[in-house]
């Protein structure tokens, strides 16, 4: 046997107030706009009378939704389905918009699942591309700021790894000609200033 839940009862007064027996809280179109679309079921009914209006509601809260914008139902739509009304093929209507929608359902699973996956990749493939391009310019900037230039550091890394007092000696002699290239510039800018 189903232990399927009963669907809350909504109980709609004269003054247009509606009633969640579940919650004992008076609600809003909103509200129950909110619960179907989490999938809370319910079933509306007159409190006055005991008859069951959950149809009429439901309209109600595409009526509302449909006038804040933006629209879901197409004008030509509508248009459709009021010529349906009182029409031969009135009967069948129901039933296909019916199986329409459950399948449109089944398909949005999938569709979503497809557009995760597809969103997923992109992204991927976008962050890979940016941190190789982060790593291009890190390289660049830390090329920029090493005591060797190119070749010659490949140079001084191979002599490094086989022969590391020599590597040491090839930095500190670099090293050596940038501090006096360095001083020659301040020696040229103190004469540059003093002239002025």
């Amino acid at each position: 046997m189903s232990n399927k839940a009963e669907p809350t009862v909504i109980k709609k007064y004269a003054n247009r107030r509606l009633y969640n027996t579940g919650t004992s809280t008076y609600v809003t179109l909103d509200d129950l706009a909110e619960m179907v679309k989490s999938e809370d079921d319910f079933v509306v009914m007159d409190a006055k009378s005991g008859d069951d209006i959950t149809r009429s509601v439901l309209t109600q809260i595409i009526f509302e939704q449909e006038s804040r914008g933006p629209n879901l139902l197409p004008i030509s739509f509508l248009r459709q389905l009021i010529r349906f009304y009182g029409d031969s093929m009135q009967s069948l209507v129901p039933s296909y918009l019916d199986f329409s929608i459950s399948s449109l359902t089944r398909e949005q699973e999938k569709f979503r699942d497809e557009m995760a996956k597809t969103i997923s990749a992109t992204a991927m493939g976008a962050m890979e591309d940016q941190v190789r391009r982060n790593m291009q310019m890190y390289e660049r900037a830390f090329r920029m700021f090493s005591p060797f230039s190119g070749e010659e550091a490949e140079s001084a890394g191979s002599d490094a790894k086989g022969e590391p007092e020599r590597a040491s000696k090839g930095a500190d002699t670099e090293i050596e000609s940038l501090k006096r290239q360095l001083s020659d510039v301040q020696t040229r800018l103190d004469e540059i200033s003093r002239k002025r």
